[in-house]
Protein backbone atom coordinates (compact mmCIF):
# COMPACT_ATOMS: atom_id res chain seq x y z
CA UNK A 1 0.00 0.00 0.00
CA UNK A 2 1.34 3.40 -1.22
CA UNK A 3 0.18 6.65 0.96
CA UNK A 4 0.19 9.68 -1.14
CA UNK A 5 -1.06 13.56 -0.36
CA UNK A 6 -3.54 14.73 -2.45
CA UNK A 7 -3.53 18.07 -4.34
CA UNK A 8 -6.45 20.12 -6.37
CA UNK A 9 -5.59 17.60 -9.12
CA UNK A 10 -7.29 14.79 -7.65
CA UNK A 11 -10.72 16.50 -6.50
CA UNK A 12 -11.93 14.21 -8.92
CA UNK A 13 -10.40 11.46 -7.49
CA UNK A 14 -11.55 12.13 -4.38
CA UNK A 15 -15.37 12.94 -4.83
CA UNK A 16 -15.39 9.04 -7.43
CA UNK A 17 -13.67 7.39 -4.13
CA UNK A 18 -16.41 9.33 -1.95
CA UNK A 19 -19.18 8.30 -4.39
CA UNK A 20 -18.26 4.45 -3.95
CA UNK A 21 -18.12 4.44 -0.03
CA UNK A 22 -20.86 7.09 0.56
CA UNK A 23 -24.44 5.09 0.07
CA UNK A 24 -23.02 1.88 1.67
CA UNK A 25 -21.46 3.38 4.91
CA UNK A 26 -24.70 5.72 5.60
CA UNK A 27 -27.71 3.84 3.96
CA UNK A 28 -28.36 1.82 7.09
CA UNK A 29 -28.13 5.71 8.92
CA UNK A 30 -29.28 8.42 6.66
CA UNK A 31 -32.69 8.88 4.82
CA UNK A 32 -31.65 8.91 0.82
CA UNK A 33 -32.48 12.25 0.93
CA UNK A 34 -30.48 13.14 3.67
CA UNK A 35 -27.54 11.17 1.87
CA UNK A 36 -27.96 13.07 -1.26
CA UNK A 37 -27.98 16.65 0.81
CA UNK A 38 -24.72 15.51 3.03
CA UNK A 39 -22.45 14.19 -0.05
CA UNK A 40 -23.32 17.26 -1.86
CA UNK A 41 -22.33 19.39 0.54
CA UNK A 42 -19.35 17.95 1.44
CA UNK A 43 -17.68 15.96 -1.76
CA UNK A 44 -18.66 18.25 -4.41
CA UNK A 45 -15.94 19.24 -6.68
CA UNK A 46 -16.33 22.84 -5.74
CA UNK A 47 -16.72 21.72 -1.33
CA UNK A 48 -13.65 19.90 -1.85
CA UNK A 49 -11.24 22.44 -3.40
CA UNK A 50 -12.65 24.54 -0.70
CA UNK A 51 -11.51 22.67 2.14
CA UNK A 52 -7.70 21.93 0.14
CA UNK A 53 -7.62 25.41 -0.33
CA UNK A 54 -8.80 27.57 2.00
CA UNK A 55 -10.24 25.55 4.84
CA UNK A 56 -6.86 24.00 5.49
CA UNK A 57 -7.48 20.32 4.98
CA UNK A 58 -5.04 18.14 4.08
CA UNK A 59 -6.08 14.82 2.33
CA UNK A 60 -3.99 11.83 1.99
CA UNK A 61 -4.91 9.07 -1.09
CA UNK A 62 -4.47 5.35 -0.41
CA UNK A 63 -3.54 2.44 -3.39
CA UNK A 64 -2.56 -0.59 -3.34
CA UNK A 65 -0.92 -1.65 -6.41
CA UNK A 66 -3.84 -1.92 -8.84
CA UNK A 67 -6.19 1.11 -7.26
CA UNK A 68 -7.18 3.79 -4.68
CA UNK A 69 -9.01 1.85 -2.07
CA UNK A 70 -9.39 5.04 0.25
CA UNK A 71 -8.90 8.85 1.52
CA UNK A 72 -8.48 10.80 4.69
CA UNK A 73 -8.61 14.52 5.26
CA UNK A 74 -7.46 16.21 8.72
CA UNK A 75 -6.30 19.41 9.31
CA UNK A 76 -3.29 20.04 11.60
CA UNK A 77 -4.09 22.92 14.49
CA UNK A 78 -7.48 22.76 14.37
CA UNK A 79 -7.12 23.90 18.03
CA UNK A 80 -3.60 24.35 19.41
CA UNK A 81 -2.05 21.22 19.67
CA UNK A 82 -5.25 19.05 18.09
CA UNK A 83 -5.90 17.73 14.58
CA UNK A 84 -8.87 16.80 13.30
CA UNK A 85 -9.97 14.24 11.16
CA UNK A 86 -12.32 15.18 9.01
CA UNK A 87 -12.93 12.15 6.99
CA UNK A 88 -11.68 8.42 6.49
CA UNK A 89 -13.65 6.23 4.41
CA UNK A 90 -12.35 2.84 2.53
CA UNK A 91 -13.72 1.08 -0.07
CA UNK A 92 -16.46 -1.60 1.29
CA UNK A 93 -14.43 -4.67 -0.39
CA UNK A 94 -11.19 -3.41 1.32
CA UNK A 95 -12.70 -3.05 4.65
CA UNK A 96 -11.32 -4.94 7.64
CA UNK A 97 -8.00 -5.57 5.70
CA UNK A 98 -5.73 -2.58 6.92
CA UNK A 99 -6.32 0.11 4.88
CA UNK A 100 -8.30 2.86 7.57
CA UNK A 101 -5.74 1.65 9.81
CA UNK A 102 -2.50 2.67 7.59
CA UNK A 103 -4.65 6.25 6.80
CA UNK A 104 -4.61 6.46 10.68
CA UNK A 105 -1.25 6.18 11.33
CA UNK A 106 -0.31 8.41 8.67
CA UNK A 107 -2.28 11.04 10.08
CA UNK A 108 -1.03 10.57 13.12
CA UNK A 109 2.60 10.86 12.40
CA UNK A 110 1.56 14.27 10.53
CA UNK A 111 0.10 15.78 13.79
CA UNK A 112 3.27 14.74 15.73
CA UNK A 113 5.58 15.50 13.33
CA UNK A 114 3.66 19.12 13.78
CA UNK A 115 4.18 19.11 17.68
CA UNK A 116 0.07 18.31 17.92
CA UNK A 117 -0.50 16.01 20.87
CA UNK A 118 -4.29 15.05 20.36
CA UNK A 119 -6.33 13.64 17.44
CA UNK A 120 -9.87 14.63 17.45
CA UNK A 121 -12.52 13.25 15.02
CA UNK A 122 -16.55 13.55 15.10
CA UNK A 123 -18.02 9.95 14.27
CA UNK A 124 -22.37 9.52 13.79
CA UNK A 125 -23.22 7.68 16.78
CA UNK A 126 -24.78 4.68 14.78
CA UNK A 127 -21.85 4.53 12.33
CA UNK A 128 -19.90 0.99 13.19
CA UNK A 129 -16.72 3.10 12.37
CA UNK A 130 -17.09 4.25 16.19
CA UNK A 131 -15.71 1.02 17.27
CA UNK A 132 -13.03 1.54 14.78
CA UNK A 133 -11.92 4.37 16.32
CA UNK A 134 -12.30 2.87 19.47
CA UNK A 135 -10.05 -0.10 19.21
CA UNK A 136 -7.28 2.24 17.99
CA UNK A 137 -7.31 4.18 21.13
CA UNK A 138 -10.04 6.60 21.14
CA UNK A 139 -12.16 7.55 23.98
CA UNK A 140 -15.88 9.57 23.51
CA UNK A 141 -15.14 13.34 25.06
CA UNK A 142 -18.90 13.72 24.43
CA UNK A 143 -21.93 14.28 21.97
CA UNK A 144 -22.45 17.22 19.61
CA UNK A 145 -25.99 17.43 17.06
CA UNK A 146 -24.15 19.94 14.27
CA UNK A 147 -27.51 21.57 11.81
CA UNK A 148 -26.42 21.40 8.47
CA UNK A 149 -29.63 22.83 7.07
CA UNK A 150 -32.53 21.70 5.11
CA UNK A 151 -33.59 20.56 8.69
CA UNK A 152 -31.13 17.77 8.98
CA UNK A 153 -28.75 17.07 11.85
CA UNK A 154 -25.32 15.39 11.97
CA UNK A 155 -25.72 13.16 15.38
CA UNK A 156 -21.92 12.44 15.92
CA UNK A 157 -20.07 11.18 19.25
CA UNK A 158 -16.63 13.49 18.79
CA UNK A 159 -13.72 11.37 19.75
CA UNK A 160 -10.22 12.40 21.31
CA UNK A 161 -6.77 10.18 21.24
CA UNK A 162 -3.43 11.33 22.71
CA UNK A 163 -0.18 10.70 20.52
CA UNK A 164 3.45 11.27 22.10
Amino acid sequence: MEIVKASLKDVALINKLAGQVWESTYRDILSAAQLEYMFSMMYSPKSITEQLEIKGHQYLLIKDETYYCGFASYEINYKPGVTKIHKLYVLPQTQGKGVGSLLLGAIEREARNNGNSIITLNVNRFNVAFHFYNKKGFIKTGTEDIDIGSGYLMEDYIMEKEIR
